[in-house]
């Protein structure tokens, strides 16, 4: 396996598990109960899930009014975006 496949695969995991973390603090909000921490919410974004931070601002509409979702999200895709193609122009 490439190093970038690797990497995808990472991405696509932490993408995911962002994308739930997203979903169920949506729900718990929804009900009232105990809510997930923004910087955790945010921190998974930068570590990879970005883009499942990005379905989870713009597809679920949770944390849509908060412009620093929004930015760390995209920010977090484009640095992440960038790392995959220096690796793939590296192998």
């Amino acid at each position: 396996m490439y190093p970038y496949q690797i990497y995808i695969v990472y991405l696509l995991i932490l993408s995911v598990i962002t994308l739930l973390a997203y979903f169920f603090d949506k729900a718990k909000a929804k009900a009232g109960t105990w809510r997930t921490k923004e910087k955790t919410l945010l921190s998974l974004s930068l570590l990879g899930g970005a883009y499942g931070g990005l379905i989870g601002v713009f597809g679920l509409r949770h944390k849509s009014k908060h412009w620093y979702f929004k930015f760390t999200n995209v920010i977090g895709a484009i640095l992440h975006t960038g790392i995959l193609i220096i690796i793939i122009l590296l192998t």
